[in-house]
């Protein structure tokens, strides 16, 4: 395959804002998000692509159409378009070096990625890595899977004797902040299965995700002038404080934990004497696992309520999502194609969990089977994050021969 503007589109796409917000009522969460949106409309339009379209919910949708004569399986391929509200997306200044020497790379900020704390990025030795300038994030995560996609159907637009199923493009906004699939519908997709492009090690096919939900706390103190609060004043913001100083210092957290261990996670805390708001998420890869730890937070809080005799909480679970496997286990041939595909591409193809979720996890439990494909890179949500140009056209590889292995799958 060749790949003349995978390069160019990615740099065109990290370089837009499009960081989605926790606070925002509204959905998108932010408008900057239909700015990439509008971009990559034109895009498919310029490529040919049928029923493109960016609907009211600012989801980019559009389609490829087989060119098979027996009936085949609709394939969607999906990336969402916003970065992480943790670090800036804004003004992103992309560093290229090529032929990378596997040593510590110091980006113009002076911020220095070192090697030894990211060994996949030391496995890159000659290969083109792509970083910000230190200052803010890179948005790889995931513009590289939109980057991907657009490159594979390029190719396919170019080489139209190369066989696909019918192929249906779904860009998602607000993934980073768990509403990536609020207000897309089956009927929206109108696919039988799906890969999203959202993952990281060369290879890696992920079939399994966390299962989590967010726990808000709201406290609930009384406010009086400090000059005469004894005994009147009650202090939400010290509640808060002591409940969460009573969460191990050396477990349950992101911080402690690796593989399939599962944690508790304060996201954010704003109020003032009178109210309190925190916000946590809960990850785990069992839902037992899930409510386990709900049930601890609720004991934690209702003991440090025992203190505060005069102040009151509400407590409230939203689920999230749910591990993806459990739908996906029976769903074989969605993965065993995502294997040959990746090798196919000349790669090892490996199965793996994820400590966290995609759109897929969502996507599976509406009825809609989507594992989750690599795309490349690592060091996500932060200014040391990178991505490898080489790895971005595996990913566009594997996706090229994933649709063709599905395009001599005949449906009734």
């Amino acid at each position: 395959m060749n790949y003349p503007t995978l390069l160019e589109r990615f740099l065109t796409y990290v370089k837009i804002d499009t960081q989605s917000s926790y606070d925002s009522d509204s959905f998108p969460t932010t408008l900057k998000q239909l700015d990439l949106a509008r971009v990559l409309v034109q895009e498919l339009k310029g490529l040919g692509l049928q029923e493109v379209e960016l609907n009211r919910w600012g989801y980019v949708l559009a389609t490829l159409e087989t060119n098979q004569k027996h009936p085949v399986p609709t394939v969607a391929l999906l990336a969402h378009m916003d970065t992480s509200p943790d670090v800036s997306g804004a003004g992103v200044n992309p560093q290229i070096y090529r032929d990378y020497c596997g040593t510590d790379l110091t980006l113009p900020s002076s911020l220095v990625i070192q090697a030894r704390e990211h060994p996949e990025l030391k496995e890159k030795t000659g290969k083109t890595i792509i970083t910000s300038d230190g200052t803010t994030l890179l948005g790889a995560d995931d513009k590289a899977g939109i980057a991907a996609i657009m490159d594979a159907l390029t190719f396919l637009v170019q080489n139209p004797d190369r066989p696909r199923p019918r192929v249906r493009v779904v860009f998602t906004p607000d993934e980073e902040v768990g509403k990536g699939v609020d207000h897309l519908s089956l009927e929206d997709i109108r696919a039988d299965l799906g890969y999203t492009l959202d993952g990281e090690k060369l290879g890696e096919i992920e079939d399994e995700t966390f299962c989590a939900d967010t726990v808000e706390i709201k406290i609930f103190g009384i406010n009086t002038h400090p000059g005469a609060a004894k005994n009147k004043m009650v202090n939400a913001v010290k509640i808060v404080a002591g409940l969460l100083d009573q969460l191990p210092h050396d477990s349950l957290s992101p911080e402690t934990t690796e593989k399939k261990e599962g944690y508790i996670h304060p996201l954010s805390l704003n109020g003032n004497i009178q109210t309190a708001h925190l916000k946590i998420v809960i990850r785990d890869f069992e839902e037992n696992g899930l409510r386990e730890k709900e049930e601890y937070l609720q004991k934690l809080l209702d003991a440090t309520l025992t203190r505060y005799p005069k102040a009151r909480a509400d407590f409230k679970v939203t689920p999230s999502y749910r591990n993806m496997k459990v739908v996906l286990d029976r769903h074989p041939l969605v993965l065993q194609k995502a294997e040959q595909a990746v090798a196919k591409a000349g790669l090892t193809p490996k199965r793996t969990f994820i400590r966290g979720g995609t759109d897929g996890a969502r996507l599976c439990f509406m009825g809609l089977p989507t594992p989750n494909l690599f795309m490349g890179g690592g060091a996500f949500h932060s200014k040391s994050e990178w991505v490898a140009l080489e790895d971005m056209q595996k990913a566009s590889e594997v996706v090229v021969h994933l649709l063709g292995l599905w395009a001599k799958e005949a449906v009734e």
